[in-house]
């Protein structure tokens, strides 16, 4: 038997920073923001607060609504691209927080496509036998490695973290199904040019600006739809489940333009794809479950419910799960 959720958690930074704050600072308005990104806020961490923070709070509600004290997880895997530290990463710091009982634990960096790619592990882990109870969350605090100066990227980032428990399922609920890509030819569609092992910091590359986030918009754009298209595709048909079955999905929270042209490409209602874009903007890894417990929470999702979880990200990575809530 797979995995299935069995509770969830999010959390955000409490400052909350609109399209006009960003216009008082670069060259931007609230309409310009919103016509090309559906953005309309996004919460960001104040100087000093630790990014692993969000994480831990996350798993902590998830865990209490789930009844588990940490000390029966089992294993823990954050999905984040920018952890605290280069080494030893974000991992030992969300056990840490939850004081973990020398439950093994990992980072795994895949893009955006981390969460999507942390569970599909993480469902490989609990069908093997190895593994009961498997925390997993995204976790993103793309502030810190954004250019406020810059327009074109500064506008679309937020923070925040998001935290499923996963349990074994019985037969027909939890994961029905998943397809994972990578395309390595499209590597430098986003990346962040320094401060890793090829290229060390330094104070020129300092200069050169070249510990932000770097984005090839329209490359993105052109990659990322089809991308998602074709693994919610594979995943559903690996499920052996039609479109017509799904109840929602949930897209990665990047771009309203991205998620509405990928509703138009599958032929669904967009009445069920679930965005909360336009409130906390792209969160990266955290996108996906901070958008599925949201959804679990206000009752929109429920036990039952059929739903695809579909990203793409730096790398490039994409793929897809399809799940029975």
């Amino acid at each position: 038997m797979g995995a299935r959720i069995l509770a969830s958690g999010s959390s955000l930074p409490k400052r909350c920073v609109t399209n006009a704050d960003l216009a008082s600072t670069v060259d931007t308005s609230d309409e310009w923001i919103v016509q090309r990104t559906g953005i309309k806020t996004r919460f960001l961490l104040e100087d000093g607060e630790e990014p692993s923070a969000l994480a831990v709070e996350a798993c902590r509600r998830a865990l209490s609504d789930a009844g588990v004290p940490p000390s029966d997880v089992d294993l823990l895997i954050v999905a984040t691209n920018f952890p605290d530290m280069i080494c030893p990463g974000s991992a030992p710091f969300v056990a840490a927080g939850l004081g973990l009982n020398k439950s093994p634990f990992f980072d795994l960096t895949a893009g955006c496509t981390g969460f999507v790619y942390g569970l599909v592990v993480a469902d490989g882990l609990i069908r093997s036998g190895l593994h009961d109870k498997v925390l997993l969350v995204g976790l993103e605090a793309l502030s810190r490695v954004t250019d406020w100066s810059d327009r074109r990227t500064c506008v679309l980032f937020g923070d925040g973290a998001g935290a499923v428990l996963l349990v074994k399922g019985e037969a027909g609920d939890g994961v029905l199904g998943s397809a994972l890509h990578g395309d390595h030819e499209k590597l430098f569609l986003l990346h962040l040019p320094a401060g890793g092992t090829r290229t060390p910091a330094s104070s020129e590359t300092v200069k050169r600006g070249d510990h932000y986030l770097k984005m090839e918009g329209a490359g993105v754009f052109r990659s990322a739809v089809p991308m998602m298209e074709r693994s919610t595709l594979e995943a559903l048909a690996v499920a052996g489940i039609g479109l017509d079955a799904v109840d929602w999905v949930i897209p990665h929270q990047a771009n309203v333009r991205i998620i509405d042209s990928l509703t138009h490409r599958l032929g669904i209602d967009p009445a069920r794809v679930i965005v909360n874009l336009d409130r906390v903007a792209n969160t990266s890894t955290a996108s996906i479950p901070i958008a599925l417990d949201e959804a679990l929470r206000s009752k929109k999702v429920n036990r039952g419910d059929i739903v695809v979880l579909t990203a793409f990200g730096a790398g490039a990575t994409y793929g897809a799960v399809v799940l029975r809530i």
